[in-house]
């Protein structure tokens, strides 16, 4: 069996000490995927930004807020870990600037300007061992399968789930799984738990050594 590192929530990027950037991403693919790893028989550390759902008590769980946060933690763990499964949905921008009060209303447009965050999965798959393996998720809006690939190859990834916008905050999801040539290896969809279950087994029977 495998101890699998899973990464769940959205991360937050702050403007100012009480307003921040983030999505709608729910934690729930990240639970469920936790629960079907401990199904399966695998050790489970989850990296996860305070979500409203509960992890199950067998995965350790490391809280975190932004996405810098979550980097940090995740190459601290991975080393030790087998395998990563990054269901997370890391905010992709955070500002350039901080401020350190609260942004005041002054009747103006507030200008923002954004800088790319660090890629979670990208720099871990960079920088793994040989024995290590990655799976990914890809949340697309176009060009679905050809987005998901080029994110699966950039990131080193062995395998990609790609799913739509519609799996953020839902109770169920629809999913494919792309091999590393672009074939869709699985295709599944259902509730976040039936889905999270046949992706363990996938990567139990194709990835786990």
């Amino acid at each position: 069996m495998a101890k699998i590192l899973i990464t769940s929530g959205p991360t937050r990027q702050y403007l100012d000490p009480v307003r921040y950037l983030t999505n709608a991403s729910s934690g729930r693919m990240g639970r469920a995927l936790a629960q079907a790893a401990l199904d399966e028989g695998h050790e489970v550390v989850v990296v996860s930004v305070p979500v409203q759902v509960d992890y199950p008590p067998r995965a350790e769980v490391f809280s975190v807020i932004t996405t810098d946060d979550m980097l940090a933690v995740c190459q601290r763990i991975f080393p030790q870990c087998d395998g990563l499964i990054g269901a997370a949905a890391p905010c992709d921008y955070q500002p350039q600037r901080v401020e350190t009060q609260k942004i005041a209303k002054t009747g103006d447009p507030l200008v923002l300007h954004l800088v790319e965050t660090a890629d979670v999965v990208a720099t871990l798959g960079a920088n793994r061992l040989p024995h290590q393996w990655l799976v990914g998720f890809a949340l697309e809006t176009e060009d679905h399968r050809f987005r998901a690939l080029a994110k699966l190859e950039r990131k080193s990834c062995d395998l990609m789930v790609l799913n739509g916008p519609e799996a953020m905050d839902a109770m169920e999801n629809s999913v494919e799984l792309m091999g590393p040539e672009g074939d869709v290896l699985l295709s599944i969809e259902g509730t976040k738990d039936h889905v999270a279950r046949g992706i363990l087994k996938l990567i139990s029977s194709t990835l786990v050594r």
